[in-house]
Order: structure tokens, then C-alpha cells, then sequence
């Protein structure tokens, strides 16, 4: 029996990518702008540190781990589109996004689909900002708040306490409907919120992801074909609309999905695959530089005790989907290469340099479990097969 741990760290770019300019992101560099504050032992022995381009870093002399860079081949710098190429899929035409502001024929259909006579926000906007500005209006109408980013999503904001959660996931569903064709957005988000004693609003961990099923078959569902576990730990299995996926273990925030992915125990051949959210949502997009230093140094705790779980026929994989650099005007995600650490026990570490696709690890997956497996080239207007 034998176990591949891949692990997402979401948003830890390394800087570097060519194109970064024609996403606005030229200079951008996640791990460059924590590194002072970073005290992350566990992977620097492993060698993130030696990674290609880190002229920064102090290299370890002898790394446990092979490493190499990843140059997105994707057309994108999202959640979805990351892990679709991460799971062998290339999106050479990127979803749509709305930075000014859904146009009035969607806010037309999502108005008549929830019986309500408007909606609040409307824009692009960073969602603790926007609560902010709007929450008190949105209790006093009972109206949702209505937001995007830079990336392809469709944001809803409801309080828990005077709209209620489950109204809120029913207005996300019916969005999802709606949001399809040449309007698929790559998720439809939940965004419950609350309120303290002293009046401030804040957002609650009951956070949920509407995403789009994969327009093609991606290496999750060529490992379960083959009898293969997939469990999916955190969002993965929201961002995969449960496709491929056998067993999900839900988990809020980092500190949960550590828990879920070292406690779980395989009971046959299994891929076991997580997000660590928090590095984006709580610091990334809140340009929190030491927060999100502070975030690495308290996952290199949990990285340790994966390591000490690791069998003699397990491998270990830890990579990013794309950059949130924290030190930089911008609060969205930023075009960037990631890194890719592969550790196995008794294996020889290897400097792969700089490789050109996130769909190398789809493929690395299908060698280890020996199975077939193509990477694809899809639209992401592409109907699901």
C-alpha cells in the first residue's frame, strides 16, 4: 500500500513569472516579501530555499527533498485554473471576469431567482472591506451583498444572523445556475458574516465554494477509475465539484486541515490531496506580510509531523497554485511561478530547475500509482464530458 500526500500551500508564488506584466503583477514575489520573517526549518531542509531563482534564500547543502520550479503554462492566476493544471489540465482560454461590476442582465437573472428587488455592492472589492461599508445596510434591507475581485468569482455576503446560512448557500446554488456559458465563473463563493459585541462585522468560517466541474477528465478521475482513493482535504473537493474525489474530509482554515491530514490513515493505495487556504484568504488578500510569514512558520510544524507518517512507498508533494504577494498595493492574486517540493524516503534529492507546467505534477501522480494518464488542453467554456 502506498500513500502520494500533495499538498497545496495556496498563493505562495515565488516570483519570476515572464508574463506577470500582462496580468499587472511585474515584480510581484510571495515568498521574497516574507522571507525575512520566515523561520520554516522543516522545509529548508527539504530544499524550497535552493528552489531555481531564490537568489534571496540561503541554500541548504543537502536537501531531503528533490525540488524544481513551475512555470504555468494555464492562462490565468486563480484558484480553479491552478489546480485544474496542478490535476493535468492546461485552460488556454481563462474564465471571465467582471472588474467593474456584474452587467445589469446578470444582476436581472440573480435578482429574479432570489425574489429580492436589488442587491448591494455590485464591484470589485476586498471582502472585509465590503462588509464594512455595507453590512449595516444589508441587515436594515435584508438585501445581499454582491461582489467580485480580480479573479473569476462571483462573491455573495449575507449576515448569519439576520439572513441565516442556509438562505445564503441557496442564493450561491441558484447563482451557479445562472453563472454558466459565456458567463462561468470559476466559483460562485458564500461569504457569511457576523457581528461582535462592539458592533464590528467579521466574516465566520462557514465559507463555501460553488465551483464548475472540470471540462475534462483530470488525473483524480483516472486514479479512482483505477481503484485508487482520492480523499480531498478542504476546499479541494469544492474546487473539483466532488469529481474524482471518493472521500472528503471537510476542514475550515489551516490548522484543521493539518489536523485531518495527519490523523487520517490509508486503507488502500491513496492520493490524499489538501489546501492550506489560510496563506490567501486571512493574509495574502489582506496584505498581512507577517501574518502570513507567521502562517508558513506554523505549517512547518504540521509538515513535520507529515514527515514523521511518511512510509518507505510514500511520497509527499507540495506545491502553490499561484502568488498573493502581501507587499504590494494590489490585494488579489499575482501571476507567479511555485515551487515544487518532492520528498520520498531513500531517494536521492534532485535540482529538476525550472520546468514549464503545473501539469507535471498531474503526471508525476499517474507514474507513481502506474497508471495512464494525458494532460489536456481545455477552454474553460468547455462543456464537462
Amino acid at each position: 500500500m502506498k500513500t502520494c500526500y500533495l499538498i497545496v500551500l495556496d498563493s505562495l508564488g515565488i516570483g519570476g513569472a515572464t508574463d506577470a506584466a500582462a496580468f499587472g503583477d511585474e515584480g510581484s514575489n510571495t515568498y521574497k516579501a516574507i522571507y525575512p520573517l520566515v523561520n520554516a526549518p522543516c522545509l529548508h531542509s527539504l530544499g524550497l530555499d535552493n528552489i531555481d531563482g531564490l537568489d534571496f534564500a540561503v541554500h541548504e547543502k543537502n536537501p531531503l527533498a528533490s525540488y524544481a520550479r513551475l512555470i504555468e503554462c494555464s492562462r490565468g492566476k486563480d484558484t480553479t485554473t491552478g489546480h485544474y493544471e496542478i490535476a493535468g489540465l492546461i485552460v488556454k482560454e481563462s474564465y471571465p471576469v467582471y472588474p467593474d461590476g456584474f452587467p445589469r442582465r446578470i444582476i436581472e437573472k440573480l435578482c429574479s431567482a432570489w425574489g429580492v428587488g436589488g442587491v448591494l455592492g455590485n464591484k470589485a472589492a476586498s471582502g472585509t472591506e465590503i462588509i464594512k461599508e455595507l453590512g449595516k445596510e444589508h441587515e436594515t434591507t435584508g438585501l445581499p451583498i454582491v461582489y467580485t475581485s480580480a479573479d473569476s468569482v462571483l462573491q455573495i455576503a449575507a449576515s448569519v444572523d439576520t439572513f441565516g446560512l442556509d438562505r445564503l448557500y441557496d442564493y450561491c446554488k441558484k447563482a451557479r445556475a445562472i453563472m454558466c456559458g459565456e458567463d462561468s465563473v470559476g466559483r460562485i463563493i458564500a461569504r457569511p458574516f457576523s457581528k461582535d459585541a462592539s458592533g464590528n462585522y467579521y466574516r465566520t468560517p462557514d465559507r463555501r465554494d460553488y465551483g464548475l466541474q472540470p471540462p475534462a477528465k483530470t488525473v483524480l478521475d483516472a486514479l479512482s477509475e483505477k481503484g485508487v482513493e482520492v480523499v480531498s482535504v478542504g476546499k479541494i473537493n469544492d474546487i473539483f465539484c466532488g469529481c474524482g474525489i471518493t472521500r472528503a474530509l471537510p476542514a475550515h482554515g489551516n490548522r484543521e486541515v493539518g489536523e485531518r491530514l495527519t490523523e487520517y490513515k490509508p486503507e488502500r493505495d491513496a492520493l490524499v490531496f489538501a489546501n492550506f487556504v489560510d496563506f490567501d484568504m486571512l493574509y495574502g488578500h489582506r496584505n498581512d506580510v507577517k501574518g502570513y510569514a507567521d502562517c508558513l512558520n506554523a505549517f512547518d510544524t504540521v509538515l513535520q509531523r507529515l514527515l514523521n507518517k511518511i512510509g518507505d512507498d510514500d511520497m509527499l508533494i507540495i506545491t502553490a497554485d499561484h502568488g498573493c504577494d502581501p507587499s504590494t498595493p494590489s490585494t488579489d492574486h499575482s501571476r507567479e511561478n511555485v515551487p515544487l517540493l518532492i520528498y520520498a524516503k531513500n531517494k536521492m534529492s534532485k535540482n529538476f530547475g525550472t520546468m514549464k507546467g503545473f501539469y507535471r505534477i498531474a503526471c508525476l501522480i499517474a507514474d507513481f500509482f502506474g497508471i495512464g494518464y494525458e494532460v489536456r488542453e481545455v477552454s474553460a467554456l468547455t462543456k464537462s464530458e
